[in-house]
């Protein structure tokens, strides 16, 4: 299944794609919650498949106005350095262990809402499409081989960063220099529209291996990033098993697992999304994540 937020008389809906059209779930059901999350914390996925079936309650997909499937996550990880060519074009040794930070939710936006140029900082701003995965079912020290029993399933976000702050990191002297360097870098990535996601959530049938997923972000339709997540250093499972040592998942958590190579910071010259630009992120069994650049 592919499931979407979108916008029905000036209230969000949960629905469900079927060809064409989206099915709004709670107006079919009115037992089942109108947000995704809601559906995932209540267990209630195996209920939405059945309204395939229904004939009522239906959207053109096409003209939805679509919002994040998780708008609200308890629980937004974002691991970096995860790509094994995207370390070598940032000359960066492969890590022991995975490293995420956790990202503000209040920078999530929708497929098509604008990523906004801080006016502070933007002229170095980037990009990093990534292969997110959502949390289904909770868990605490889950283990490898029930990693994806966790899984609800997958979503794509790009996590827009101003990279004003990357060079000092590696330039950065004494005892607190790296950490304020690191700090500021990935303050670099919390700013309002710093983090689209979408625009669907594709349930983890869809996508049986997640070890093997095609992904590709595109600025003004040249591609820029062209990869597979076979290329992870650490695997979905990998990832689950490792941070929930430290954290509790809940059902809407989203991981962002990491950057592909190809982000604008590692190119010779440099190139920066500015005001006017379109980027997108596309999984074929996702879809297209397209968001506008606005000054």
């Amino acid at each position: 299944m592919h499931l979407v937020m979108f916008v029905k008389d000036k209230q969000p809906r949960a629905g469900v794609i079927d060809g064409d059209d989206i099915v709004d779930i709670n107006a079919n059901d009115r037992s089942l919650p109108t947000t995704l999350k809601g559906i995932l914390e209540a267990n209630a996925l195996s209920s939405v498949k059945k309204l395939l079936k229904s004939k009522k309650h239906r959207s053109p997909f096409k003209k939805a106005k679509l919002l994040p499937p998780i708008s609200n996550p308890g629980l937004l990880l974002s691991v970096g350095m995860n790509y094994h060519e995207h370390l070598k074009e940032m000359k960066t040794p492969v890590p022991e262990k995975p490293a995420a930070f956790t990202k503000s939710v209040a920078s999530i936006i929708a497929s098509g809402e604008p990523i906004l140029l801080p006016p502070s900082h933007p002229s170095m701003v980037d990009w990093e499409g990534e292969f997110t995965v959502v949390i289904g079912k909770g868990g605490h020290r889950i283990p490898a081989a029930k990693a994806l029993d966790h899984v609800a399933g997958y979503t794509l976000a790009n996590d827009v960063s101003a990279r004003d702050w990357v060079t000092a990191i590696f330039q950065s002297q004494g005892i607190m220099g790296p950490i304020h360097a690191w700090e500021h870098n990935l303050l670099g990535k919390m700013m309002p529209t710093f983090c689209p996601m979408g625009p669907c959530i594709a349930t983890r049938d869809e996508i049986p291996d997640p070890a093997n997923v095609k992904i590709q972000t595109r600025l003004n339709g040249q591609v820029m990033q062209d990869a597979n997540t076979d290329d992870l250093v650490f695997s979905v499972v990998k990832l689950i098993e490792y941070y929930s040592q430290f954290y509790r998942f809940m059902p809407g958590d989203c991981i962002t697992t990491g950057s592909p190579s190809g982000v604008g910071f590692g190119r010779n010259p440099k190139v920066f999304m500015k005001a006017g630009d379109v980027v997108e992120v596309e999984v074929k069994e996702i879809g297209v994540l397209r968001n506008p650049i606005k000054g």
